[in-house]
């Protein structure tokens, strides 16, 4: 059973004299899934009239979670919801954070839900991040999640009402600040984020070490292939396309590629497959052996090299060089039919920086896909 998303369940920052605890596994949970069960829970208010002290959330990834709920109130028209954020183990700066949910009845807007992003929800300013320009930063799944939410809470409600969903994060301008949401033109507040709901602690020594063990299962099992995926959708992903693979050749490795691959090498596999996605795929193409997006920023200056080989412009590659994502550059070169040539460039020149780096030592194929983890190219070493 999942754990309560309460205050009880934070891991103690330190011990004795200050010392800091070891840190484990232990998962957490996303904004987005915060943000849902705090919407759920203000939708259940308005429907009974009280807000209940603790909600059950569905997350993205199916799975249903107890979430504790403060600051509860609810009116006839009205009700407002907050989830304080658990981030698991190695919690990061929204962890704590007061995911806050407040809705209101749309009278003339029957079965509608609007969703809104408010105080501590960043803007973007920017394209290339798949979301409206002007706009929340609210990813798509989190999005959804927090529409299908509150659509089960207030169903009886929507058969004659639309509800407008305010998600807002106090302090959240404040947290953005030692985020990269600037570089990324998300300006005023955090991201929504979250494809599964969990947090998992990629940077953790425990996670690190489960990365390794996970390959030394697969080559004691007599495998020749490993597949290293950066996520869960890349991971669906490779698992589709290449389906006669034993379940153990699968491996997360988060952002931890240059252990993933020590531990290839330490373990004589030698087959290795990547599945990524545009921004990761960068990352590993400059030579960045944590591809986390905390870390050095995409060096879009690499991008638009690879812009100006597949055959974009010199104004083109001018404005890809100004702007913040990979993904801004694969969406322009999309328009004009250059995004495969681009895809199988990038796929080779990871090829080549891990290559190099690891001479010899195992054959490389990259898969990649796009951001719903439809495949978009694949390349392999000569």
């Amino acid at each position: 059973m999942q754990p309560l998303a309460t205050e009880d369940t934070r891991p103690k920052a330190s011990g004795p004299r200050g010392r800091k605890k070891k840190r484990g596994n232990r998962t957490g949970f996303t904004t987005g899934a915060c943000s849902a069960a705090a919407a759920r829970a203000a939708a259940a208010g308005l429907v009974t009239g009280s807000v209940p002290a603790r909600i059950r959330c569905r997350l993205p990834n199916g799975k249903e979670v107890t979430f504790a709920v403060s600051e509860g109130r609810a009116t006839k028209t009205s009700a407002h919801a907050v989830v304080v954020k658990d981030a698991g183990d190695d919690p990061d700066v929204t962890n704590r954070a007061r995911l806050t949910a407040d809705l209101r009845l749309l009278p003339d807007r029957p079965g509608e839900i609007v969703l809104r992003g408010g105080p501590g929800v960043g803007t973007v300013t920017q394209p290339g991040l798949g979301l409206e320009v002007g706009g929340p930063a609210i990813n798509p799944v989190p999005r959804k999640n927090i529409c299908e939410n509150v659509a089960e809470a207030g169903a009886a409600l929507l058969e004659t009402h639309g509800i407008e969903v305010t998600i807002s994060v106090p302090d959240g301008e404040k947290m953005a600040k030692r985020t990269l949401n600037g570089r990324l033109g998300i300006v005023g507040g955090i991201s929504i984020l979250g494809t599964t709901g969990i947090v998992h602690p990629w940077s953790t020594a425990a996670f690190r070490a489960s990365v390794i063990q996970g390959i030394e299962v697969a080559a004691r099992q007599g495998q020749d292939t490993v597949v290293l995926t950066t996520g869960g959708r890349t991971e669906k992903f490779v698992m589709r396309e290449l389906p006669q693979l034993a379940p153990a050749c699968f491996v997360q490795m988060g952002d931890f590629l240059k252990p993933a691959l020590d531990a290839v090498v330490e373990n004589g596999i030698p087959k290795v497959v990547i599945g990524g996605m545009v921004g990761k795929l960068v990352k590993m193409a400059q030579g960045e052996t944590i591809t986390h997006a905390g870390r050095n920023p995409v060096n879009t200056d690499l991008v638009a090299e690879i812009a100006a080989e597949a055959g974009a412009g010199e104004a083109l590659c001018k404005t890809i060089r100004e702007a913040n994502t990979a993904r801004f550059a694969l969406e322009r070169l999309a328009e004009i039919g250059l995004d495969a040539r681009f895809l199988e460039i990038l796929g080779r020149r990871v090829i080549a920086t891990l290559s190099a780096r690891y001479p010899g030592k195992f054959r490389l194929r990259v898969l990649i896909c796009d951001f719903e983890g439809n495949k978009m190219a694949e390349v392999r070493d000569a």
